[in-house]
């Protein structure tokens, strides 16, 4: 979060300065303690706000947690003494969530526990069976979260014969590619100088998933040259297609609202004509938010539109070459600009800027 980079920052620069002795003497320096009103925090799965009293002997002090769902406001952190706020929403999950929030001053430590019980029922809708694991709502900050998301940085023509170049946050010029903004990642491919930019962003890149529902809420873009993606590819990727693609929806311009969804390996591939695909029509794909899905698991891949069947295959037991579906695979988001299917019937760039807007990415395991 960015107060809490703010309140590191801050610590780190007093540190800095409280060691730096004007007469060139290293003189001891006293130790400093930290007091807070409470240093447990317990809360129900309703949530809520909790305000912690902080004293130090240092000169200032700050503060931050290693949970995304709690938020900290602080008061008084240039003087002795201030307020810490503590704010934490609704728990989504069914398990307890715990984390810990430090307060620094000077080298001194004081840890706060926060504990907040599991929902009854998980507030967002998954088969039976299924647990939240990971989720993204995109309701904080303005950038993508660093230790959840990754950005390909690549230029035109990497693969598919695609135009866009892919950079990381924003153009050369400044102008974001990627942006989070009123609770939505919009992917935009734009022209700057002469070229295409647009984005690519990978969740839990190193670590990936192993079977589960995974869905996310999409409005695709318009115009002839957009090319919108929501797929995953193998964490322990070595080749393709061997090691297998899952393409949950795809999208092309020139053929608005028809969407798609692909499974790729060495037995089903598009490059002879034997991948396993589907394409349905979805009513206001382009414009409109819509659901796409995917359950996996070790027998069966099925994908969904708004909750309807759009692709079921199953595990027929031929080995690798047809079912490389078992390891573990990362969700890819991304905006591409013509390319082999994205501009089989040309491109406008007089559409450009265009925005691909995600309102959430969920996934769900079996517990």
């Amino acid at each position: 979060m960015k107060r809490t980079m703010l309140y590191t920052l801050l610590l780190s620069v007093t540190a800095l300065l409280w060691g730096c002795g004007g007469d060139g003497k290293d003189e001891p320096q006293p130790a400093v303690n930290i007091t807070v009103s409470q240093d447990n925090i317990a809360l129900t799965a309703m949530g809520g706000t909790t305000v912690i009293n902080v004293t130090t002997t240092g000169k200032e002090w700050g503060a931050y947690a290693d949970q995304e769902f709690i938020t900290l406001d602080a008061k008084g952190m240039t003087s002795t003494s201030g307020t810490l706020t503590v704010i934490v929403p609704a728990n989504p999950l069914t398990d307890v969530r715990k984390g810990t929030i430090t307060i620094m001053s000077g080298s001194a430590r004081k840890t706060i526990t926060v504990t907040q019980e599991a929902a009854e029922e998980s507030a967002y809708y998954a088969p039976e069976g299924y647990s939240l694991v990971w989720h993204d709502e995109f309701d904080k900050g303005s950038e993508l979260n660093a230790d959840d998301w990754t950005h390909e940085v690549q230029n035109s023509g990497w693969v598919n014969h695609e135009l866009q170049n892919y950079v990381n946050h924003k153009t050369p010029g400044g102008k974001y590619v990627t942006e989070v903004r009123d609770g939505h990642l919009r992917i935009t491919a734009l022209k700057e100088n002469g070229k295409i930019y647009s984005g690519r962003v990978y969740a839990k890149r190193t670590q990936g998933w192993k079977y589960g529902y995974i869905e996310a809420s999409i409005k695709l873009p318009k115009g002839k040259g957009t090319w919108p993606a929501f797929w995953m590819m193998p964490v322990n990727f070595h080749s393709w297609p061997a090691d297998g693609e899952i393409d949950i929806m795809e999208e092309v311009g020139y053929h608005p609202d028809f969407v798609s969804s692909s499974l790729h390996a060495n037995a089903h591939v598009h490059s002879n004509g034997t991948q396993v695909t589907h394409e349905m029509y979805c009513k206001g794909a382009e414009g409109e938010f819509h659901t796409y899905a995917i359950e996996w698991t070790a027998q069966n891949i099925t994908t969904y539109v708004d909750g309807k069947v759009q692709l079921s295959y199953d595990n027929r037991g031929l080995g690798h070459d047809d079912w490389p579906y078992d390891d573990p695979f990362y969700v890819i988001f991304n905006l591409a600009w013509g390319g082999d299917w994205g501009g089989a019937q040309g491109v406008d760039e007089s559409v450009l800027p265009v925005t691909m807007e995600v309102d959430y990415v969920r996934v769900f395991q079996k517990k």
